[in-house]
């Protein structure tokens, strides 16, 4: 598995619990870096390695577009008006928006605002490399989010909420309630990582 060395132990050790090893790449490069080892290895030894390519593989998005989208319409009785998710792969808002985009819910899609940015597992798109499931006509509005603002949001929705989340939760969260001022409706927002990964950071501290 390879994965940039700046993920939180807590990831590295759980992914070692699941029998993988370890490929850590360059941290500056974040999940670039990654993917171009991933390709490399997979390239130079093609009998010893599956690029299983979740950026690029259509049973990403389609696995949303099955699941997600129509569980998230039926627990809303229908009545969900607005979609609010973190772009990384981009499998669940390209999934989920073509669920329920058809049926008039509003898609947000939300990237970190900056290329050197500490919301692990979205991409910054303009500087990464894009995903090829990626698609910018998925979305009725694309929103941008600071880390800072995302961590402080993680850390309220952990103490007022009782919700323990990963940064990305937060920053999504936080989105969500920047769209909640200006638009009313039934806003849902996908949460996909969880606090306990990260209690050896500074988010915890």
């Amino acid at each position: 598995l390879c994965m940039p060395d700046k993920v939180s132990l807590e990831r590295k050790r759980i992914a070692r619990a699941y029998g993988a090893s370890l490929v850590l790449t360059d941290p500056l490069e974040g999940t670039d870096g990654a993917i171009r080892e991933a390709q490399r290895r997979a390239r130079e030894a093609p009998d010893h390695y599956v690029y299983v390519d979740q950026y690029g593989n259509p049973a990403n998005p389609l696995a949303h577009e099955l699941t997600t989208g129509p569980e998230i319409w039926r627990q809303t009785d229908g009545r969900a008006t607005h979609f609010v998710a973190g772009v990384g792969t981009s499998g669940t808002v390209v999934g989920v928006s073509r669920a329920l985009r058809p049926r008039g819910v509003r898609i947000v899609a939300v990237q970190p605002d900056d290329a050197l940015h500490g919301i692990e597992g979205w991409k910054h798109m303009a500087t990464a490399i894009r995903p090829a499931i990626w698609d910018e006509a998925v979305a009725d509005r694309h929103r941008v989010m600071g880390t800072e603002e995302a961590i402080a949001m993680t850390r309220r929705l952990a103490k007022e909420e009782g919700i323990f989340s990963g940064v990305s939760g937060g920053a999504a969260v936080a989105a969500a309630c920047a769209v909640a001022r200006e638009e009313a409706g039934r806003i849902v927002v996908l949460i996909a990582d969880g606090g306990e990964r990260y209690l050896s950071t500074p988010l915890w501290e």
